[in-house]
C-alpha cells in the first residue's frame, strides 16, 4: 500500500483479483467520489499481451446540486511499459458520444490494432482512458431518438430546427429520474480531474482530437496547473463548437484545386471547374428540387440536401470530386440512396446536444456565423438547430468566461490537417496565440483524424510527438508543415458521368 497526498486523497491499490478502490472524502453536503479498478488482460494484433485495469468512477450527476444522484463513468488504465517519472497520458475520445472501452472483449482486428496503439501510448507513461458521462459502458448510454423525415419533400433547415426544438423540450420529461443539467463539458472536465486525484497523480498529460481536444481545453480551463502538457489534433476550441461555413468551404476549395490537377479526373471536369460546378448544382436545386426513384424508394431532393451532402462527402476527400461531377451531370441515383438512409429514424447520443448547447458560443461568433459569406453554399445546418434550441435543453449555458480563451502557459503540440472539414484549420489559428508555449504542425491533405493517423506517413514525427508527451522535449528541428501522400481521387466511369467541358 502507498499513501498519496494529492488533494488529501489516500489510495489503496491492491494487486490481484480484488478491485482497487480510491475514494475522496466528500465536501459537506456532497457525495463522495470513488474509483474501483480491477485487472484484466487482452492481446494486441501482434500477439503482445496488454495488461490493464478497468473500473467505474462514481461521481455526482450534477456537482452544482450536491447530495443527489450519482452516476458511473468507465475508466481504463494501462501501466507504463517502462515505469518512470512521466505524468500519465489521459486519452480523451471524440464525439460527444464515443466510447473506447468497447475495445475490451472485442476480438476483431480493429480492436486488436487499437490495443497495439494503446501499448505505444503507454510506452513511457501510464495511459488512462475516461469515458464520457452519459455515454459509458460502465454507466448509462443515454439516447436521443430522431424521427424519420418525409421523403416527398426536400429537407429544410426549418424542419430540422422544429424537430430539434421538440426533442429538446421532451428530453427532461423522457428522463424523469435523471438530472440532465449535469451533462456538460465542464462536468466531463471535472470527471477527468476526479480520476487524476483519485489515482494520485499530481499532473497529467492530455491526448485529444476533435471533441477530445475541446474536452482538453475544458480541463485546462477548469483545472489550471494540473496539465503538464497536451497533444491536440482536429482542434476544436471551446468557443468554436459550431464551424464557420467559409472555413469549411475553404477546405472544399483546397480539395478542388488538387483534384483539378489529377490526370484521371481532368477529362471529366465540368468547364466551370469543381467549385463552379458545385455552384451550378446549388442554383439548379434552389430553383427546382428533383424527384429520384431508386430501388430503396422515391425521394425529393433539394438545396438543403445538397448543402448537407457537399460537406459530408468532403469528409472523405477522395469521394468529393466524383460526387460533384455526378450531380452536375444529373446522375442522382447514388446520392438519392444516401439521402433516403439519412432521413430514416435514428438514435443518437443525448449528450451531444446537451454538451454542445451548454458550451455554446459568444455573441460575436454567432454574428459571424449568421452573416458568413458561404451560407448560400453550405447553409446553417452546422449551427442553426442547436442555437435555436438553446435554452430548451436541460443544460444551462456555461457563459463567455468559460468558453472564451485566456492565456495558458501549458506546453501544447498542435497537429492539424488543412483538409479537415469537421474542425477546420482556422479553429487552430483562433486559439494558438493564447498558448505561448505551443508548437504547431500543419499536415497538408490531412483530414479529420487524431495525431497517429495524421502522422501515419511520418513515424519519426509520431515518435517525436510521443516523446513530447512523455518528457516535454521537442526537437527544435520539428517541421511546421508536412505533406501526406497525394490522394487517389475516385473517378466516375464514363458511363456514369459525361464531360461537359
Amino acid at each position: 500500500m502507498r499513501r498519496l497526498l494529492s488533494g488529501g486523497i489516500a489510495l489503496a491499490l491492491a494487486i490481484g483479483t480484488a478491485p482497487a478502490l480510491a475514494q475522496a472524502a466528500p465536501r459537506p453536503g456532497a457525495v463522495a467520489e470513488s474509483l474501483a479498478l480491477k485487472p484484466g488482460s487482452e492481446t494486441a494484433i501482434d500477439g503482445t499481451p496488454v495488461p490493464y485495469e478497468i473500473g467505474t468512477l462514481r461521481v455526482p450527476e450534477n456537482r452544482t446540486r450536491p447530495g443527489r444522484r450519482t452516476i458511473g463513468v468507465g475508466v481504463l488504465r494501462i501501466r507504463a511499459r517502462v515505469p518512470g517519472q512521466a505524468p500519465p497520458v489521459f486519452l480523451l475520445a471524440g464525439g460527444p458520444g464515443v466510447t473506447l472501452l468497447d475495445t475490451i472483449g472485442d476480438k476483431g482486428p480493429a480492436a486488436r490494432r487499437r490495443l497495439r496503439y494503446w501499448l505505444d501510448y503507454a510506452a513511457g507513461a501510464d495511459l488512462v482512458i475516461i469515458e464520457q458521462r452519459g455515454f459509458t459502458l460502465r454507466g448509462e448510454m443515454l439516447q436521443l431518438h430522431y424521427p424519420a423525415l418525409p421523403l416527398d419533400q426536400p429537407d429544410t433547415i426549418d424542419a430540422n430546427i422544429a424537430v430539434t426544438q421538440r426533442l429538446a423540450r421532451a428530453a427532461a420529461a423522457e428522463h424523469p429520474q435523471r438530472d440532465l443539467a449535469g451533462y456538460t463539458i465542464a462536468e466531463c472536465a471535472d470527471d477527468v480531474d476526479a480520476v487524476r486525484r483519485l489515482l494520485g497523480y499530481d499532473k497529467i498529460s492530455l491526448l485529444g482530437a476533435s471533441f477530445g481536444s475541446q474536452w482538453s481545453f475544458a480541463v485546462m480551463k477548469r483545472h489550471p496547473g494540473t496539465v503538464a502538457r497536451a497533444l491536440i489534433s482536429a482542434t476544436e476550441p471551446l468557443d468554436n463548437g459550431y464551424d464557420m461555413p467559409s472555413h469549411v468551404f475553404a477546405v472544399l476549395q483546397r480539395i478542388a484545386f488538387e483534384a483539378e490537377s489529377d490526370s484521371a479526373l481532368r477529362p471529366l471536369l465540368p468547364k466551370e471547374g469543381l467549385i463552379g460546378a458545385a455552384r451550378a448544382i446549388r442554383d439548379r436545386l434552389a430553383a427546382e428540387p428533383v424527384k429520384v426513384t431508386v430501388p430503396e424508394g422515391t425521394i425529393v431532393l433539394g438545396l438543403g440536401d445538397f448543402q448537407q451532402s457537399l460537406l459530408s462527402y468532403a469528409v472523405e476527400a477522395a469521394r468529393w470530386p466524383a460526387f460533384v461531377i455526378d450531380l452536375y451531370n444529373g446522375k442522382y441515383e447514388g446520392w438519392a440512396r444516401e439521402r433516403i438512409a439519412a432521413r430514416a429514424a435514428a438514435d443518437s447520443a443525448l449528450i451531444g446536444p446537451l454538451i454542445d448547447t451548454a458550451t455554446g458560443i459568444d455573441a460575436a461568433r454567432e454574428h459571424q456565423l449568421r452573416t458568413d459569406p458561404a451560407l448560400d453554399m453550405l447553409g446553417s445546418w452546422g449551427f442553426a438547430p442547436y442555437i435555436a434550441s438553446t435554452g430548451s435543453w436541460p443544460t444551462a449555458d456555461l457563459g463567455d468566461a468559460f468558453r472564451l480563451p485566456v492565456r495558458d502557459e501549458t506546453p501544447v503540440l498542435f497537429v492539424q490537417g488543412d483538409w479537415d472539414a469537421n474542425t477546420p484549420v482556422e479553429n487552430l489559428l483562433d486559439v494558438v496565440p493564447w498558448f505561448p508555449n505551443a508548437r504547431t504542425l500543419i499536415v497538408h491533405r490531412g483530414q479529420h483524424a487524431g495525431t497517429l493517423q495524421l502522422l501515419r506517413d511520418r513515424p519519426d514525427l509520431f515518435a517525436a510527438a510521443m516523446r513530447f508527451l512523455n518528457t516535454g522535449a521537442l526537437d527544435p528541428a520539428l517541421p511546421s508543415r508536412i505533406e501526406l501522400a497525394p490522394v487517389h481521387f475516385d473517378v466516375p466511369s464514363p458511363k456514369q458521368a459525361k464531360s461537359s467541358g
